[in-house]
């Protein structure tokens, strides 16, 4: 929406997706409107279609009334918290500073917070809302289970699958889609695969999988699809330890090298002597290799906020995936079943070659060899085998134990 056709928008007054409201602000807090209303408004936007709130403007006059000057950054912070404190999952919403002329002729300062269907289902604290005209209405149970069922979260439809809002195929890199089809973006293969699709409006877009694998920068669509990285010099927590910090960023294979380079870099090698003098790594890195394509493969990319962690301490790794285990595995059965929650994110990995120096010719083995192997090679460089747990039903925990 330009600037231009904003103005006379705010004219034709509020609909779904322009919200319009005055701010009073007292001090530095702001009172009006409603904290709880705003977030409700937002909430629902982002359920629908998306659309527009502008602050600094009366929803009944339809005048521009603005905001003044020293009180844009208050305004600005108090939207931010709304955005990320007040909408579960938190909302990644466009919060500009603009000037719209107002009825006196002279310009006056506003603030605009542009929010775009998401691709997750927003509570906010009145409820599961959507828009209908200018105003909201809270879901009933059966819309609001097939809002969950469109957006995946029923898994009828693989998260993996699904479109991400506001991308289309301009938005590929060259040489990571060239990797899966040929070099023109309007290769018909690309549907094929996945990469790209339609969703129920016809409107074209690139799936989960696509932005995870065929864009130079994922994050800017899925800020929670990255690795942060720690290694610390003790064996526990502590801020004052540690050595190295560092979030992996970029396409799924990208984080897969740089977080497996992270540990080659932060682990210990020792020298130990049997007949000859040896090194002896603190742990294998065939097994760490396996461990992060997992976790990049298998964790719940439908949870925002919550990020791959990888912790290298003195005695042990633990890597952190994002996720139940899917279907009815469990933490003991991993070794010996094999089941994903990604397909498309797995076919794709398959054909992405390994970084040089391993024994194998694609990151992804289809046969579901990972477990075991990370298993042996543990068991055979420290004596332990690799400790699987599910903390609170969300999150896998993997912990090698380094060698002696």
């Amino acid at each position: 929406m330009a600037e231009l056709d904003l103005f006379d928008r705010i004219q034709l007054g509020e609909d779904s997706t322009l919200e319009l409201k005055c701010v009073d602000v007292t001090g530095r807090r702001v009172k009006s409107p409603d904290r709880r209303d705003v977030a409700d408004e937002l909430a629902a936007m982002a359920n629908g279609r998306g659309g527009t709130v502008v602050l600094g403007v009366d929803d009944v006059s339809k005048e521009v009334i603005g905001i003044p000057l020293d009180h844009l950054d208050i305004v600005e912070g108090w939207a931010r918290e709304i955005c990320n404190d007040s909408v579960n999952p938190a909302l990644d919403a466009d919060i500009r500073k603009f000037t719209l002329d107002a009825s006196a002729g002279q310009s006056v300062p506003v603030i605009r917070i542009d929010v775009a269907r998401s691709l997750f289902v927003h509570k906010s604290p009145g409820g599961y809302f959507r828009g209908i005209g200018s105003s909201r209405r809270e879901m009933s149970p059966e819309f609001l289970a097939r809002q969950f069922q469109e957006r995946s979260y029923s898994r009828l439809i693989r998260f993996d699958e699904t479109i991400v809002p506001g991308t289309a195929r301009s938005d590929l890199h060259f040489e990571l889609t060239r990797r899966f089809a040929s070099a023109d973006p309007m290769d018909d293969t690309l549907r094929k695969l996945r990469i790209v699709a339609s969703d129920s409006d016809g409107t074209e877009g690139l799936t989960v999988a696509g932005v995870l694998l065929c864009t130079a920068n994922p994050q800017t669509w899925l800020p929670h699809a990255c690795v942060q990285a720690v290694s610390y010099a003790g064996e526990r927590t502590d801020t004052d330890d540690q050595t190295d910090v560092r979030d992996i960023l970029g396409p799924l294979d990208k984080q897969v090298s740089e977080a497996l380079h992270f540990v080659k870099r932060s682990m210990l090698v020792r020298a130990t002597k049997t007949n000859a003098l040896s090194e002896r790594p603190q742990f294998s890195e065939r097994a760490v290799f396996e461990a992060l394509v997992n976790a990049v493969a298998h964790r719940d990319y439908s949870l925002p906020g919550s990020r791959i962690r990888l912790h290298l301490f003195a005695d042990r790794l633990e890597l952190h995936v994002p996720g139940s285990l899917a279907n009815t595995m469990t933490p003991d059965s991993l070794h010996l079943r094999q089941s994903s929650r990604n397909e498309l994110v797995v076919s794709l990995l398959a054909r992405c070659p390994a970084p040089t120096g391993l024994d194998r010719s694609h990151l992804m083995d289809r046969r579901g060899d990972g477990v075991p192997i990370i298993r042996t090679d543990c068991k055979r460089l420290s004596g332990y085998l690799p400790e699987y747990s599910l903390l609170d039903e969300s999150e896998l925990r993997l912990v090698i134990k380094a060698a002696g």
